[in-house]
């Protein structure tokens, strides 16, 4: 089995993340990718979202954090919905309302009321991936660590990240984005800090770069 990486290369992250906006428009299919870059959700828990998890259908509006008992832990988490996210969940509620009936955020479209399978989010994430250039190391998975190492880049807290990704240590956090091998060519080159950010919270705010 490859291994999976972040898309680190902002130019391609763009073309990606737009693929199906622009190139290909399925709006479920570039809701799918927005929220998982900026959720930093396990494949399995985003395919299980559902309306009432996301959406105040009283208010009419989007909630303020999106709240989900993860699948592979059971722990409990909550994720603030920032203004890219809202923007595609405000679309694809109008969308919902027009043509599905499906509670669930991605509709399979094959099976009535299920969500995708990860198997369709995967070839569909691939897709994208091929098209931004990015022919190897590209999974559902890949959602989840780009999130990681763009908010590295922006300078939040190592410790933030760690909880985020339920490590034991900062070493495995860097492992796991791909950057470790930054800290040991910095090093190699005597610089101990390799550029280390000043430790800040995630804005609530954080939205991960397109252009």
């Amino acid at each position: 089995m490859s291994t999976t990486y972040p898309i680190k290369n902002e130019a391609q992250l763009k073309k990606f993340e737009e693929y199906y906006l622009k190139e290909k428009p399925v709006y479920r299919n570039y809701a799918l990718i927005i929220l998982g870059l900026n959720t930093a959700f396990r494949i399995g828990d985003l395919l299980a979202l559902q309306w009432e998890d996301v959406f105040n259908e009283e208010r009419n509006c989007c909630r303020d954090h999106i709240c989900i008992t993860e699948q592979k832990t059971g722990k409990l988490r909550s994720v603030a919905v920032n203004d890219s996210v809202r923007g595609v969940l405000e679309i694809l509620w109008i969308n919902h309302r027009q043509t599905e009936s499906c509670p669930y955020l991605f509709p399979n479209g094959r099976k009535k009321l299920m969500p995708l399978s990860r198997s369709q989010a995967f070839r569909i994430i691939k897709e994208a991936a091929l098209y931004a250039g990015l022919n190897e190391h590209v999974s559902c998975h890949s959602l989840r660590k780009t999130f990681g190492y763009h908010a590295w880049k922006r300078g939040v807290q190592p410790a933030l990240l760690m909880e985020l990704y339920n490590h034991s240590s900062y070493r495995v956090t860097k492992q796991y984005l791909g950057i470790l091998f930054l800290f040991y060519a910095s090093a190699e080159k005597g610089n101990r800090n390799c550029g280390l950010y000043t430790a800040i919270p995630i804005p609530s705010d954080f939205i991960i770069p397109s252009s």
